[in-house]
């Protein structure tokens, strides 16, 4: 008598479901684990073709892999000494433009109420909180520093990472059933992840100098800090642009007037369109071949799982996850699903492989 049963299609899906919901939770309450480890593997992921350059240039791989380290180090000292300082500062400051903003938006309602326009300035402050605003940049800056606090951690692991990236094609064949379609998924990865992390660092620190030199024209306080913001939060598609621009535009008002903060809202347009919209797609090519829902998404979910570290990393972990399941043919229609039209399309193209009739 047979005795194996083969469960159900929606009792197979509900224990997915719940697989599914029981490893987010853990990866929600292990993130102040996770995201130093996470940091320090796309630092690692963005360290490669410097070190890979350096050993192609005949440099010893003991010290190619020192000179980056250095480089690593430098660039979190400089970044430290300029931005530290502007992140203290402003904290201290928080309260006083508060305050000002809120006598901002007490000025507005008595204009127009001189005007005859009538409104609740109750109901508006409490719809609209100016502190709210300002609130949400310190609690963003708080976030990036309390991920910052960790570099001596982030620093350590992405040394490991380095040396063990050497043994990954040795290990992979002594363990792995196909070797080399292993080491072809992970080759695929890397440089998929390389390849958008290395272009984007390289928009997102023009942009970020760019609106520095910007608003120090304009005399607002603060550009450096304001720079390096608009440098990080070009990582995050969509609305990352808009969230650089809000604090720097509000500040703008505060500190020299409505036709300051005009013009510090013009450069970012200025600065975001012509980089976003001519530059990147040049620069990026084909795209991140993610859907915009996709990306979205990922957005909100990582954001929520991994806090503000989450969200700057959300492409790269989501097209990580997509090529993951791209690399396996019972997941491959998720990662089909996961793109954008045109490469669902290419996907409908290809005929069905002919099954052989015995």
């Amino acid at each position: 008598m047979n005795t194996g049963t083969k469960q159900p299609g929606g009792t197979r899906f509900l224990f997915m479901a719940a697989a599914l919901v029981i490893v987010i939770a853990g990866i929600r309450m292990a993130s102040p684990i996770l995201v130093p480890f996470l940091l320090s593997l796309f630092i690692a992921i963005i360290s490669g073709p410097p070190l890979s350059w350096l050993h192609r240039k005949g440099v010893p791989r003991g010290l190619a892999l020192l000179i980056v380290i250095a480089a690593v180090i430098a660039i979190e000292l400089i970044v430290a000494v300029l931005v530290g300082t502007s992140i203290e500062d402003f904290s201290r400051s928080l309260p006083v433009y508060q305050a000002r903003l809120e006598e901002q938006m007490t000025a507005l309602l008595a204009w127009l109420g001189g005007l005859g326009i009538h409104v609740s300035g109750r109901g508006i402050l409490e719809a609209f909180d100016p502190g709210a605003a300002m609130n949400l940049v310190a609690r963003l800056l708080t976030g990036l520093g309390g991920a910052f606090t960790n570099a001596f951690l982030i620093l350590i692991l992405t040394i490991f990472i380095l040396f063990e990236a050497t043994t990954i094609p040795a290990k992979v064949r002594a363990t792995s059933a196909d070797p080399d379609r292993s080491l072809e998924t992970i080759d695929k990865f890397v440089s998929t992840i390389q390849r958008y992390m290395a272009l984007k660092t390289v928009v997102s620190l023009a942009t970020g100098v760019a609106v520095a030199v910007w608003l120090a024209i304009l005399g607002v306080d603060y550009p450096m800090l304001w720079g390096f913001l608009a440098f990080l939060l070009n990582y995050i598609p969509n609305i990352g642009s808009i969230l650089a621009a809000v604090p720097a535009v509000l500040l703008a008002l505060l500190q020299l007037g409505g036709k300051t903060a005009l013009l510090a809202g013009l450069g970012y347009l200025v600065v975001n369109t012509v980089i976003g919209n001519v530059v990147e797609p040049r620069i990026m090519g084909r795209g991140l071949g993610l859907s915009t829902l996709v990306v979205f998404l990922s957005l909100v979910f990582w954001g929520w799982v991994l806090g503000t570290v989450g969200m700057l990393l959300s492409v790269p972990l989501t097209m990580a996850i997509k090529v993951g399941l791209d690399s396996s043919e019972d997941t491959r229609w998720i990662a089909v699903l996961m793109g954008p039209e045109e490469q669902v399309e290419a996907a409908s193209q290809v005929p069905p492989a002919s099954e052989d009739v015995a």
